[in-house]
């Protein structure tokens, strides 16, 4: 993708401090800026209201700018210019607005006027403010830079991993997709080349674990906590659940959650006639018919994403419409690219950007769907003058995209109008939405268990890992003789690397997504009302009251997981 095809929108926001020609390039260009926050007088409530929107702006402008750093590197991990001005973002400029970071925030907080400031408009940012002084430790600077550029590391290894199927060499996302074909010993080949590539790098993957971890345990001692799972809770603005929540939430999945997997599982196993269940059988159609294949060309998927999303509310199709126009899509899989997905939030300009590796499958467009979900989240909080108004808690922002994903169900005769296969396509949605639930359980109390350890060998990571993979693992799943792959299979979950404890959100806004649609199909119209009025609330409310005004809980307890399953269960047991 050529990113100078990607344009702002047009009518871009007035600006009030940062003159609307300036790019973020050096540091002597943006320091200015930083030193006029730092030493402008504040002599009244209404100073202080408009000091906090220029920081604001400024933290936008700064902010799109690297956003669009990281997207070049990862729309092309060859491009070394690209990857050269990323570096000097997070290398040289990261580490110096940092510590000017720190002195503003000091500053607001020991403002006389802060507590005069309204706390329905400004209470949630001054919690995080108060946050962000508190763990704030000047030794941790050049940490964390370090860690931001050799988390990268992750990105190029999987991103140059390849394997040859059919003659061609492939990337393992798309790989992965040849695991949906009928044929069963074809679907083992491509399993066992998958896993056998990644344990190429196995040495390589535990090595840059390991000094992640010590970083990161370096980070934690030196803001005063014991272990970084205590310090990143923290960091992460967890102000309204706790760590016994993701403990409740671990017990909630294993107890409610997974012997419904295993009476999918069995299904799936009776179904296909299989003596045992293997790993390379779980994303074949149980019945052996070939591999649903929802659009032909990128231009198709995201006509049919429109579409269908039209359908639930103007508002969202015309969100991805504009994205598409405006040249914030690259979704097609292509050598070089880093491997997932993800919605970019564009905090100046307001449009965010999609990036995918998008073949011709369902998940593809799953995975549309669900950045679609963030996107919309983006778009329409894009009115609010503080950027931390529009930076929303992963909780919140994956309820956004993974209600998108089942609220749109609705409408997939877009993609699906022969209604077998339409059928086949939300079996496996609702297969997915449930067993996506143990694995991020297994992920986040693998996580737990790691960071509170942090002199563990890699032995001991290794039994730890096998222990809780057995916990929320299928027992119908036969994994005999592939025991090498599964001891290392946390490899593949890059969030680990990248954004450690980011992960839970996921299983907690999916219960939300679930509790979303059960809502759907009982009040539609109400439904969407409160998912839209949930979403335009942006961070200005705590989790909590978001989720409230969606008309759902936030809640993990095994009686609210077990009706959220059960509804699943019933609607599977209607389309089987």
């Amino acid at each position: 993708m050529n990113l100078k095809t990607a344009t702002v929108l047009q009518q871009e926001k007035e600006r009030t401090f940062v003159p609307k020609e300036f790019k973020v390039t050096t540091w002597s260009k943006l320091k200015p800026y930083y030193n006029e926050l730092l030493n402008r007088p504040i002599q009244s409530r209404e100073e202080l209201e408009q000091w906090i929107k220029d920081k604001s702006e400024l933290d936008a402008v700064v902010s799109e700018a690297f956003s669009w750093r990281y997207i070049s590197i990862t729309v092309n991990s060859n491009d070394e210019k690209a990857e050269a001005l990323y570096q000097y973002a997070v290398q040289e400029l990261a580490p110096k607005i940092t510590s000017f970071e720190h002195a503003l925030n000091k500053k607001l907080v020991g403002c006389s006027f802060s507590d005069q400031l309204d706390n329905k408009r400004f209470g949630i940012h001054l919690r995080s403010i108060y946050n962000a002084v508190n763990l704030f430790r000047e030794e941790n600077i050049p940490l964390a830079t370090d860690i931001q550029m050799k988390s990268k590391q992750y990105v190029k290894i999987f991103s140059e991993m390849t394997i040859g199927v059919d003659g061609k060499q492939m990337t393992l996302q798309k790989a992965s997709s040849l695991l949906e074909e009928t044929d069963r010993d074809y679907r083992e080949a491509v399993y066992h080349k998958i896993h056998q590539r990644i344990l190429q790098d196995t040495d390589q993957l535990e090595d840059l674990f390991d000094h992640l971890l010590n970083l990161r345990h370096k980070m934690a001692l030196n803001a005063g906590f014991d272990n970084f799972r205590d310090f990143k809770f923290q960091a992460l603005g967890r102000f309204d659940y706790s760590v016994e929540d993701c403990y409740d939430f671990h017990e909630s999945i294993k107890s409610e959650i997974v012997p419904l997997i295993d009476e999918l599982n069995a299904y799936r196993k009776e179904s296909l006639e299989l003596d045992k269940l293997r790993p390379w059988d779980l994303f074949v159609d149980p019945i052996g018919d070939t591999p649903l294949r929802p659009f032909e060309t990128i231009d198709d998927l995201v006509e049919k994403v429109i579409f269908c999303m039209d359908q639930l509310h103007p508002e969202f199709g015309k969100t991805i419409s504009i994205m598409r126009d405006k040249g914030h899509l690259d979704l097609e899989a292509r050598p070089a690219k880093r491997p997932g997905g993800y919605n970019m939030p564009l905090h100046l300009t307001g449009l965010p950007f999609i990036f995918m590796n998008a073949t011709t499958s369902l998940s593809d467009m799953r995975t549309l769907m669900h950045e679609g979900g963030h996107a919309v989240h983006s778009y329409l909080t894009r009115h609010y003058k503080l950027k931390s108004a529009k930076r929303v808690p992963s909780e919140v922002a994956e309820l956004a995209a993974m209600s998108m994903e089942l609220l749109t169900m609705e409408y997939w005769d877009t993609f699906f109008p022969d209604a077998e296969e339409l059928r086949r396509a939300k079996i496996a949605q609702l297969e997915y939405v449930l067993k996506v639930l143990p694995w991020i359980a297994t992920i986040d109390k693998f996580q737990h268990w790691a960071y509170s350890n942090p002199g563990h060998s890699r032995e001991e990571r290794v039994k730890n890992w096998m222990n809780i993979m057995q916990e929320f693992n299928s027992t119908i799943i036969d994994h005999s003789g592939l025991e090498d792959y599964i001891a290392h299979l946390w490899h593949k979950q890059l969030h680990i690397f990248e954004v450690p404890f980011y992960y839970i959100e996921y299983g907690m806004a999916q219960l939300g997504a679930i509790a979303l649609w059960k809502q759907y199909k009982e009040t539609p119209g109400q439904a969407v009302d409160n998912y839209l009025n949930a979403l335009k609330l942006g961070y200005t409310r705590n989790i909590r009251e978001i989720y409230r005004t969606a008309g759902i809980e936030f809640n993990f307890s095994r009686e609210y997981v077990s009706q959220l399953g059960a509804f699943v269960k019933e609607e599977l047991e209607a389309l089987l």
